[in-house]
C-alpha cells in the first residue's frame, strides 16, 4: 500500500483525481482550483485551512474525514456522501449541496448561508453555532440534531422535521416556519419566543 498523499502549502490547479483512492491523505493551508474530485473517496482523511475553488466533488464518499476551518467557494457536492465527519469551522459559499448523504457527524460552526438544502437528512448532525442564514431547508429532516445557538434568520424550514432537535439560544421566530414539525420542548420554546408564559 502507498503512503497516503500529504500536503502543506500547496495550490493545486486543474488536476483529475477522478475516481483516486485518497485514503488518509493529509493536506494542510492548500489551494485547491478546478480540481476533479469526482467519486473521489477518503477515509480518515485531513484538510485542514484548504481552500477550495470550482472544484467538483461529484459522487465522491468521505468517510470519517476532517474538511476543518476550510473555505470552499463554486463547488459542486452534488451526490457527495459524508458519512461521520468532521467539517468544523468550514465556510461554503454559492455550492451545490443536494442531493447530498449524510451519515451524523460534527458540522459545528459551520456557514451555509442562501443554499437549497430541501429534502436533505441531516438527523443527529451536530450543528451547533452554525449559520444556516437564508438557507432553504423546507422538507428536510433535523430530527435528532444538535442546532444549539445556530442561527436560523430567515431559514426556510417549511414541512421540516425537527423533533428531538436540541435548540439551546436558537431564535426560531427568525426562521420561517410552515407545518414544521416540532417536539413538545421545540413548541414550548417557540411559544415562548412569541411571548406565551407556558405552564405544563
Amino acid at each position: 500500500m502507498p503512503e497516503p498523499m500529504r500536503a502543506e502549502g500547496q495550490h493545486f490547479r486543474h488536476d483529475d483525481w477522478y475516481g483516486d483512492q485518497l485514503g488518509a491523505a493529509q493536506f494542510v493551508d492548500c489551494t485547491f482550483t478546478d480540481v476533479d474530485f469526482g467519486e473521489t473517496t477518503t477515509a480518515g482523511a485531513l484538510f485542514e485551512s484548504c481552500t477550495f475553488h470550482n472544484c467538483s466533488f461529484t459522487a465522491s464518499t468521505h468517510t470519517s474525514s476532517a474538511f476543518i476551518t476550510c473555505d470552499v467557494r463554486r463547488s459542486k457536492f452534488f451526490d457527495v456522501t459524508f458519512d461521520g465527519c468532521k467539517l468544523v469551522g468550514t465556510i461554503f459559499d454559492d455550492c451545490t449541496m443536494r442531493p447530498m448523504t449524510v451519515r451524523g457527524g460534527q458540522w459545528q460552526s459551520v456557514t451555509i448561508r442562501s443554499t437549497n438544502l430541501t429534502k436533505l437528512n441531516l438527523s443527529n448532525v451536530d450543528l451547533r453555532d452554525a449559520d444556516l442564514s437564508m438557507s432553504d431547508l423546507s422538507f428536510s429532516t433535523l430530527a435528532g440534531a444538535r442546532l444549539d445557538r445556530a442561527s436560523l434568520r430567515q431559514t426556510k424550514l417549511g414541512q421540516s422535521d425537527l423533533r428531538g432537535a436540541s435548540l439551546e439560544d436558537v431564535d426560531l421566530s427568525a426562521a420561517l416556519l410552515r407545518r414544521t414539525k416540532l417536539d413538545l420542548p421545540g413548541a414550548v420554546l417557540l411559544a415562548e419566543l412569541y411571548g406565551a408564559d407556558v405552564s405544563l
